[in-house]
């Protein structure tokens, strides 16, 4: 029995103690309009992304997570903008943020409609770069400045 729960112990502490991986999207449309989504639960704009589920790949963390967020297709990626892992980069919790740019298509729709309630295509010049969620202005940055990051 104890040996029981010195498993159970380190196995928790393995699921709680370790950073959450998730992905962001620079979903590019073929206008070269950015498109973002704004939050729920702080009401600021945000590239669209999530948490990677149990058994995905990145690949399929971000394709799951644009159709969910903005109604949109991957046709590619066009390129790996960074990796972001600041304890403090996310105020819920510990994560690592993979963020590629994204060539999409489509017609914009929310299907998460509890996380989110605006979505909108934004030309590089009118994005509400200072006032994003979490360290997204960073993100933005660094893409616009043609960086691949690991911070």
């Amino acid at each position: 029995m104890q040996q029981l729960w010195r498993l159970l112990q380190a196995g928790l502490g393995v699921i709680f103690r370790h950073p959450i991986t998730g992905t962001s999207i620079i979903p590019v449309l073929p206008d070269g309009r950015i498109v973002l989504v704004q939050r729920r639960d702080n009401g600021k704009w945000s590239l669209p992304g999530g948490i990677v589920e149990w058994g995905e790949d990145i690949l399929t963390s971000v394709q799951r997570e644009l159709v969910e967020e903005t109604g949109l297709n991957l046709i590619k990626i066009n390129r790996l903008v960074g990796v972001y892992s600041d304890p403090s980069r996310d105020p819920r919790f510990h994560s690592i943020c993979v963020v590629v740019e994204a060539a999409v298509e489509g017609d914009l729709h929310i299907q998460d409609t509890l996380e989110l309630m605006n979505i909108q295509a934004f030309s590089p010049s009118d994005i509400p770069q200072g006032t994003l969620s979490h360290d997204h202005d960073r993100h933005l940055q660094d893409y616009f400045q043609g960086l691949t990051v690991l911070a």
